[in-house]
């Protein structure tokens, strides 16, 4: 969060240029400041946000994907309680003066809410950078709290601006292992399907012709069998990145992530959905060189495999790059 009191940036990305201005608003500063749509409107109208460095006044605008925004906070805004620093168990795979690179468990919330504000991986990044002029940490690739895996951590506004360009660009790319229920046919492939709110749980999200466009690599990289259940281990690719993407398109096409309850069913020998954040790549935000970084698969996910007899191979994890 940054410290500024008075202004917050970002820049929009894939989704966000397919919205109205107020629509990005209300998605993208909640996490600052809790306010409705009606209020969004409110601040458009009166000047506060620049777009590119020019004020924008229609709530309906619509931004270019890659537009730097400026939204300059009312004296009435009422802002969140900034996340306490607590000192917490965190995995951190790389450190340097720009971005930290951190290994998620399972059951970890990333972010504070309003209904969770200590606790959460933000609050033992505080705890690492106590301290330390000018950080300000922002995370980038948000997961879900039962999914494990790397999470990226920008260490300035600017920073989280740079890396946020470069994923609109394609250049941060992140892959994940997923156990699924059955084996995907064919064995690698794209899906497409556009994702969108679920109308009766707002909570969930659903594949949808009315969402927004939506895209996931995958390929299966091995199969495995109990009885006349089968599973498989998919790797797949984000090419956009919205919420729940790769469980709402594995559960579309007919594989639904082991142990989702929320887009397939419980499973008996995995507490949660079987999904995890792989391995990520991105040019390092200020020398450009690239940066690779992968995280093995956890215990309750390897101990699932376990419980059942390998199938032929039809793949292998590090020699799909190309996928």
């Amino acid at each position: 969060m940054p410290e500024d009191p008075h202004t917050f940036h970002f820049v929009a990305d894939k989704g966000d240029a397919r919205r109205r201005l107020d629509h990005i608003l209300v998605r993208r500063v909640t996490d600052i400041s809790r306010f409705s749509r009606t209020t969004a409107q409110q601040w458009v109208d009166s000047g506060a946000v620049c777009v590119d460095g020019i004020v924008v006044t229609r709530p309906a605008a619509r931004l270019r994907e890659g537009a730097a925004v400026e939204v300059t906070f009312p004296p009435t805004a009422i802002r969140r309680m900034r996340p306490a620093a607590e000192d917490h168990e965190l995995t951190v795979v790389y450190e340097d003066e720009a971005l930290l690179i951190v290994d998620k468990m399972a059951g970890v919330v990333v972010h504070p809410s309003y209904k969770q504000l200590s606790g959460t991986l933000l609050n033992a990044i505080l705890w690492r950078v106590r301290g330390r002029d000018g950080v300000q940490p922002g995370i980038v690739t948000r997961l879900d709290k039962d999914t494990s895996g790397l999470v990226i951590v920008a260490l300035t506004p600017q920073v989280h601006a740079t890396i946020q360009q470069d994923a609109s660009t394609g250049a941060v790319q992140k892959r994940y292992l997923a156990i699924v229920d059955g084996v995907p046919q064919p064995g690698s492939g794209r899906i497409t399907q556009p994702i969108g709110r679920d109308p009766d749980d707002r909570r969930r999200m659903t594949a949808t012709g009315t969402g927004i466009h939506s895209e996931t690599l995958y390929q299966v990289l091995s199969t495995h069998a109990a009885g006349a259940a089968q599973i498989a281990v998919v790797a797949c690719t984000l090419v956009t990145g919205r919420t729940h993407q790769i469980r709402v398109h594995l559960s579309a096409s007919g594989w639904p992530v082991t142990g989702d309850r929320v887009y397939g069913q419980a499973h008996p020998l995995i507490a949660r959905h079987a999904l995890h954040a792989w391995r990520v790549t991105l040019p390092h935000p200020l020398t450009r060189q690239p940066l690779s970084f992968e995280s093995a698969m956890p215990q309750d996910m390897l101990a699932l495999l376990a419980r059942h007899s390998t199938m032929p191979a039809t793949g292998d994890a590090h020699h799909t790059e190309g996928t």
